[in-house]
């Protein structure tokens, strides 16, 4: 379906290719872009073939945030629907970090709120020299809970402190230099950076990657017990 909120498709080698789908909004995030990600990441962790997972964003730009008009229409519901809409923001979150596949972020163009909060949940991240990144939340009166345990893994709290605090705009190199990006390519060259660093991978035994990830995720601040993870979700819906 190409008019769906995420394109999913799985090639011969085991490599699944989710596409954020909404390109006419810059991909931003609502509720159905949400359940639809949710539901195939969902299957693809049920499937005993698959060796990698990648996510890309269609057309100018990666993921653009959170579509303000849905929050808009969120923020008019009862604090029930504020909660379970923040409650499936965050597992989508934590479900792709826990994905027992690796996982490989390709970006372009804009990646800001939880877009970064979705690319820091990925194992490996390569942007193009066009990519600019934001941590706003605190600009439209939000905070951006939800997301920050992956963003403390990925660039470190003291880089949290100023980019969630002051939400400003930095570019990809910059987002390599803190450490929210592995690589940095010429737009052009986006793909094929990616498809590297799939053969890679595929080199290896899937069970040893997947133990290593769930090893190294035991040490990280976004292995989140379910109380915390819980809180994370009340703060984020109110």
């Amino acid at each position: 379906m190409s008019n769906a909120p995420v394109l999913s498709s799985v090639d011969p080698r085991g490599v699944a290719t989710l596409t954020l789908n909404r390109p006419v909004v810059g991909n931003a995030y609502n509720g159905a872009l949400i359940e639809a990600a949710s539901e195939c990441i969902e299957q693809l962790r049920d499937r005993a073939d698959l060796r990698v997972v990648v996510i890309r964003g269609e057309g100018r730009h990666f993921q653009a945030g959170a579509d303000l008009d849905w929050l808009e229409s969120v923020r008019q519901q009862s604090p029930a629907e504020n909660t379970r809409a923040s409650q499936a923001v965050a597992g989508l979150m934590r479900e792709l970090n826990h994905l027992p596949l690796p996982t490989v972020a390709l970006v372009q163009g804009a990646c800001f709120g939880g877009g970064t909060g979705l690319i820091a949940s990925c194992d490996i991240v390569i942007g193009a020299d066009n990519a600019r990144f934001s941590i706003a939340e605190t600009r439209w009166g939000m905070m951006a809970g939800i997301i920050i345990p992956q963003l403390n893994d990925a660039i470190g709290v003291r880089q949290v402190r100023r980019y969630a605090l002051t939400g400003e705009r930095f570019d990809a190199a910059e987002a390599l230099r803190i450490g929210l990006l592995h690589q940095v390519v010429p737009l052009a060259d986006l793909a094929a950076a990616g498809e590297r660093v799939i053969d890679a991978l595929l080199q290896n035994a899937p069970h040893a990657n997947a133990l290593t990830k769930q090893v190294a995720l035991e040490y990280a601040w976004s292995d989140l017990s379910e109380r915390d993870f819980d809180r994370l979700v009340e703060q984020h819906a109110a």
